[in-house]
């Protein structure tokens, strides 16, 4: 479980593919204080630690991630989103966020609006996920409340610590990230699903 507040960007140093699977060697400064078999959070995506050297960790995705999720069009100096999942007894700063990724995004606005950012985002038309207006949204990883919740779009407010602290300033129109929908709005949605 994590929270959605990201602890630290990490810069993608290899990728690896090996059969289906790929292989994700990341530059971090948390990388000494990892573990293999730890869960850490990559752009919402919960993925294990598998090994760890100076400064450097690797972890690796399976076909089903690659598949649903961006992580497949990582690049070699991307920056990644990371957070360590979250201590029971800690402040849940964020919401309940689980690492597991609903579906892909596609960014049609990223706009500045007098000392903060307004990024829109637009997801399959087919899709039972919902946001709920001031309900809660994981995009790459990131704890949002959610505005201007339509059917498949809704937009984002950052303030100026999260664009600087996180992948949001390498957004523009067109970018493709992931989305985990509250755990909330999942349960409603799949029950008005079935109810129709």
């Amino acid at each position: 479980m994590f929270t959605g507040i990201i602890e630290t960007l990490g810069t993608v140093k290899a990728l690896n593919r090996e059969q289906d699977n790929l292989h994700i060697t990341i530059n971090s400064s948390l990388a000494n204080e990892l573990k293999i078999d730890q869960s850490v959070s990559h752009n919402g995506i919960c993925l294990t630690v598998v090994n760890i050297g100076d400064e450097e960790y690797t972890v690796t995705a399976i076909k089903e991630t690659i598949e649903k999720t961006n992580i497949g069009d990582l690049k070699e100096n991307d920056i990644v989103n990371i957070e360590r999942a979250m201590k029971l007894g800690d402040r849940l700063d964020g919401h309940i966020v689980q690492g597991h990724v609903d579906e892909i995004a596609e960014c049609i606005e990223a706009k500045e609006t007098n000392g903060s950012w307004l990024y829109t985002f637009k997801y399959n038309k087919d899709s039972i996920n919902l946001t709920i207006e001031k309900g809660s949204i994981t995009v790459n990883g990131v704890s949002l409340t959610v505005v201007n919740s339509k059917k498949n779009e809704f937009s984002v407010a950052i303030i100026p610590y999260t664009f600087e602290h996180t992948n949001f300033k390498t957004f523009s129109k067109g970018s493709i990230v992931n989305l985990e929908f509250d755990v909330i709005g999942k349960y409603v949605s799949k029950l008005n699903a079935v109810r129709n």
